[in-house]
């Protein structure tokens, strides 16, 4: 049985409408690239806190902050 774990940042902009393309979209990428089941596919989306996320050593605002303001 696959399971797929998603993680994203909640941003509050992430509609339930495009976690239904997430979810049918990992499945059916799973059925095509690894001939899995859809019907035991399991696919998890969960959305982290922005404080709890970080890249590059920066927590994911400070990092968009600094990327934003590069040229």
């Amino acid at each position: 049985m696959p399971y797929v774990n998603i993680k994203i940042t909640r941003e509050g902009k992430v509609t339930a409408a495009q976690k239904v393309a997430l979810i049918e979209g990992a499945t059916e990428l799973l059925a095509r690239v690894l001939n899995k089941s859809p019907a035991t596919t399991v696919v998890v989306i969960d959305e982290v806190a922005m404080e709890n996320w970080g890249i590059g050593g920066l927590p994911v605002e400070e990092y968009r902050r600094r990327r934003d303001a590069t040229p």
